[in-house]
């Protein structure tokens, strides 16, 4: 049975709760939420959306979790966000003022809280703020080209990884494609903590 879209007026003013706190390893960032995610109240609820298994597959979480588990995630050193917080069926009705105003609300999370990597969730994601970090005096990526995993370019000191889109609807990678970027996150972070530097030389 087709399922029957809901009224935008009955979702589009709904706002997901971020699950951020300080001393995460890694925030994973989405570009905005889906309907079904505004809906549920929780991240990555769409129905083919593969990223809670992706998480425990790639070992990057002990059990299997779903979107209802998603203000646990800070206990494995987790956090999670969006770019843009108004929910949509895609995003191709996003505007571009939204966009740099939800790199400007990003990049103060990142300021504030401090994560070790910054994950953006999606190839388009980082596509579209890529010029706006660049913008911001933050490094640059040294390559024009595209490719998953860790990125030349950094944000307020955090590391940059770029995961594939786990959406049903990403045709461009295969799961094993989409797990293979989640492994290589899990093993980057098995590393210690990368030590920061503070102005004058102190080592944190």
């Amino acid at each position: 049975m087709p399922r029957t879209r809901l009224p935008v007026n009955e979702w589009s003013h709904l706002r997901l709760q971020d699950r951020i706190r300080p001393g995460l390893r890694v925030l994973f960032v989405g570009i905005n939420p889906g309907v079904r995610s505004a809906m549920t109240g929780h991240h990555f609820a769409g129905y083919s959306n593969r990223f809670w298994k992706l998480l425990y597959e790639s070992g990057l979480v002990p059990e299997p979790m779903t979107f209802e588990h998603d203000d646990r995630l800070p206990q494995f050193g987790f956090g999670m966000t969006n770019l843009i917080a108004r929910p949509s069926p895609g995003i191709d009705d996003l505007l571009r003022s939204e966009y740099v105003d939800g790199w400007k609300a990003l990049a103060a999370k990142i300021r504030r809280y401090r994560p070790e990597i910054v994950a953006l969730v999606g190839v388009t994601l980082y596509r579209a703020i890529e010029p706006l970090i660049a913008a911001d005096g933050e490094r640059p990526a040294r390559s024009a080209a595209m490719r998953l995993g860790l990125q030349a370019t950094t944000i307020h000191d955090a590391q940059v990884f770029v995961l594939p889109n786990p959406s049903g609807r990403n045709a461009n990678f295969s799961y094993a494609e989409m797990l293979a970027a989640f492994r290589l996150l899990s093993r980057r972070i098995s590393a210690p903590p990368r030590r920061r530097v503070r102005a004058g030389g102190a080592s944190t």
